[in-house]
């Protein structure tokens, strides 16, 4: 078994990188399918907004990022210095860290963990989730739950819903007066908006391809919902704009955010673009009275309250490195089944070839005392027989090394 994580994250790849190489979870199982064919027994792919990383059972670790870029349609040398490939026992300690918490640009948010469930649940149900990368991330959602049940990892902890309400306030002060916008449906706009109406805005405003979808969202906080479509005519309504969706291309243009700013008479205008790729196209945060924020300019925002958790993060790694040794065991002892078998099946072709000839020494009427005795001596000879050979025929360090480990091996 050979386990492998290549991806790229918010500390390698800035986000005009990680958009380029993100997956939805649509498109998941086929392109796992896809990767299969590609010298890859197993795999898992976990793509948020600040990663994608590519968990694989595999002895071709460079047919991986090799796959990712051709993918998506990129040049290997492009993204290759964004990349990390991470072998082993590291890839281990990697899903561990991610899965607690540890190594996301907000330390110890939960968030992550649900993300990897979703992904290995894709990967079962897309049947590229073998022996393997079960028990990795078994392991992996076991050690995340006994990091945050055992340290204060997750204490004092700014989501990045939290952190948009808090550079809204710093912008609008009391935001009882502003009206929000949220453009798409899914978890994190559910979780944004949460946060924001408890603020008590003027209006919440949802956005979204589905308007039953957006309905359903609006109903539970109060407001209303309209389709994406209706962006350019009512776009110029809304002081705040909180954005995150699985589009590939970006939502918000340049163009549509010029005439809103016209018709607002010049009124700034807050927008928070969560999504990778990106759903406000770059260009927009150079117009005047627009203040315009990636998940990467959050980064500042969401490291306050850090110190109380980077001692949590020190307990943490603690319980990392402990689970990593045991679940490296595992793999030791799972990669030598195969010998093990092996040499099972060679000691029972032995025995049964010995006893053979003892029943039929037995059944000549010869005496049993004296049958046993050669059974038990020719089993004895023949299984000494291949260390014995071994060690007459090896000389200097190669037969103190050996020797030394047949003493190990038979106690002596």
């Amino acid at each position: 078994m050979h386990l492998i994580t290549v991806g790229v994250n918010h500390t390698t790849a800035p986000i005009s990188i990680r958009e380029n190489v993100a997956f939805q979870n649509e498109s998941l199982a086929q392109a796992l399918r896809d990767l299969t064919t590609h010298g890859v027994r197993e795999a898992a792919i976990l793509s948020t907004c600040n990663r994608t990383e590519l968990y694989c059972n595999t002895k071709h670790p460079e047919q991986v990022l090799s796959w990712l870029a051709n993918y998506h349609k990129l040049n290997p040398e492009h993204i290759q210095p964004y990349t990390y490939t991470l072998p082993s026992d590291e890839a281990v300690k990697h899903a561990f860290r991610v899965a607690s918490g540890l190594d996301s640009m907000v330390l110890g948010e939960p968030q992550i963990l649900g993300q990897m469930k979703q992904a290995v649940k894709i990967a079962e149900s897309a049947g590229t989730l073998g022996t393997l990368l079960h028990k990795l991330f078994q392991r992996t959602f076991a050690v995340a739950k006994e990091v945050r049940t055992n340290t204060d990892i997750g204490a004092s902890s700014l989501s990045m819903a939290a952190a948009s309400v808090r550079l809204a306030e710093r912008i609008f002060g009391n935001l009882e007066n502003q009206h929000v916008l949220f453009i798409g449906a899914g978890e994190m706009i559910a979780l944004c908006a949460k946060h924001f109406a408890a603020h008590k805005p003027a209006s919440i405003t949802i956005a979204n391809r589905s308007l039953e979808r957006g309905q359903d969202l609006a109903e539970n906080l109060h407001g209303k919902a309209i389709l994406l479509s209706e962006l350019p005519e009512r776009l110029a309504e809304f002081d705040i704009v909180i954005t995150s969706t699985a589009s590939q291309l970006p939502i918000v243009g340049l163009g549509m955010v010029e005439r809103a700013i016209k018709a607002r008479k010049r009124r700034p205008m807050f927008m928070v673009d969560l999504a990778v790729p990106r759903d406000i196209e770059p260009e927009v945060a150079e117009l005047d009275d627009i203040f315009l924020y990636t998940v990467d300019d959050l980064s500042q925002v969401v490291q306050e309250g850090l110190g109380n958790r980077q001692e949590a993060a020190i307990e943490a790694e603690a319980i990392i490195v402990e689970r990593v040794d045991h679940f490296m065991h595992w793999l030791k002892i799972r990669d030598a089944v195969p010998t093990i078998r092996a040499l099972r099946a060679q000691a029972e072709k032995t025995r049964l070839s010995e006893l053979e000839k003892a029943q039929k020494a037995l059944a000549k009427g010869e005496d049993p005392a004296a049958v046993l005795d050669a059974l038990s001596n020719a089993l004895t000879k023949k299984l000494l027989h291949g260390p014995s050979h071994a060690l007459n025929h090896s000389s200097g360090s190669e037969h103190e090394q050996l020797e030394s480990l047949l003493r190990q091996l038979y106690q002596i």
